[in-house]
């Protein structure tokens, strides 16, 4: 993607050095606390509260700050400091939400889902296929503040890289957010393509004669499909929404970005779609199989079942112990009786073969 580029020529800014501040403790949940200014990120650790006042004494910059899990009471500082709207945060400590955008006054609250490809040997036996995560943005016009939840969906990797990249970084906190959204979108490309090759796989094993595979595989399958979809399709609106100028706090200048992450985001919502169309087309195939293979095996019982019925016919005829039977005094009757016996299973056998009952 290319660089995002400023509003405008940059004005000339009177030199202004910034002591770094002593060292201070950063607590457990939080993960990163910076300062950027003209796209470059101040030296130093901060706390929330020094960062913030430090921004806005100089009226210059924006704080972005990462979380990882916070409970309410370690939220509580940081909402007081920037602001944060009590129904947004709650929102960020309990999760379980649904990707959505939300506009409390003069701040932005953005929910997203996180989704990672669990590594497996092959999709007929393994139990998960998908994990998702959540990561919340709250943006103000001078910082930006992320709640991460879950293990797989850390930002230091895109920190890092738009640390090095000043010029995306001028724009404001809207160009931290854009790549956030960036990012996790072409996850979903990722994760889709490599889903893709699983159903392929499962595609192969059902249409492959003589190999069994369960429905319940296949509908274990639907299952992780249901939660990409829950994943990726809400997505769709709040792109939109901020592509079209939802909020001054996304500059037109980001907002084009925003189009082109939509635009991702819709062929990721057509795969999906065409994954569940394809499952269900397998799940039908599956269950067309099982009942061709139930039919087999009931038409080799019914044959084998006649087959042995003309033994245990003559058996029981000749069982009765009657005084007056055919043949019953002959010498040669018994082996006559086994050998018509014979006679009709072997005819039975072959007729059963020829009708491919056998």
């Amino acid at each position: 993607m290319a660089a995002l580029r400023p509003l405008g020529s940059l004005r000339g800014k009177p030199d202004r050095t910034t002591p770094a501040p002593l060292p201070v403790p950063v607590s457990a949940y939080v993960v990163n606390c910076g300062i950027y200014r003209d796209g470059t990120r101040v030296p130093g650790r901060w706390t929330h509260a020094d960062a913030i006042a430090e921004v806005r004494e100089h009226n210059d910059g924006f704080v972005w700050i990462g979380l990882h899990e916070p409970d309410a009471e370690q939220i509580k500082g940081i909402a007081d400091t920037f602001g944060l709207h009590e129904l947004a945060v709650e929102d960020a400590v309990q999760a379980h939400q649904r990707p959505k955008l939300e506009r409390y006054d003069d701040t932005l609250f953005m929910v997203l889902k996180t989704v990672r490809f669990v590594e497996h040997d092959s999709p007929d036996t393994t139990s998960e296929i998908v994990e998702t995560g959540e990561l919340m943005a709250f943006l103000g016009k001078d910082f930006i503040v992320t709640v991460r939840h879950g293990n797989h969906s850390g930002l230091a990797s895109l920190r890092a890289e738009l640390d090095k990249e000043p010029e995306r970084l001028k724009v404001g906190p809207a160009a931290v957010l854009h790549a956030i959204a960036d990012r996790i979108v072409d996850s979903y490309l990722d994760v889709t393509e490599r889903f893709e090759d699983d159903i392929e796989t499962m595609e192969s094993t059902i249409f492959a004669p003589s190999t069994q595979v369960s429905a319940e595989q296949i509908y274990l399958m639907k299952r992780e499909v249901l939660e990409l979809r829950r994943a990726v399709n809400p997505l769709a609106n709040p792109l939109r929404r901020l592509a079209e100028g939802y909020t001054p706090l996304v500059p037109e200048q980001v907002r084009s970005y925003f189009r082109d992450v939509d635009d991702h985001l819709t062929t990721v919502t057509e795969r999906v779609t065409g994954f569940d169309e394809m499952l269900n087309t397998l799940i039908d195939a599956t269950l067309a199989k099982i009942t061709l293979q139930q039919n087999t095996d009931m038409r080799k019982i019914t044959a084998w079942a006649a087959i042995i019925a003309v033994p245990t016919c003559g058996a029981g005829i000749y069982g009765m112990n009657f005084d007056y039977m055919p043949e019953l005094k002959w010498t040669f009757g018994y082996p006559m009786v086994m050998l018509v016996i014979l006679a009709v299973c072997v005819y039975l056998y072959r007729v059963f073969r020829k009708n491919r009952w056998l």
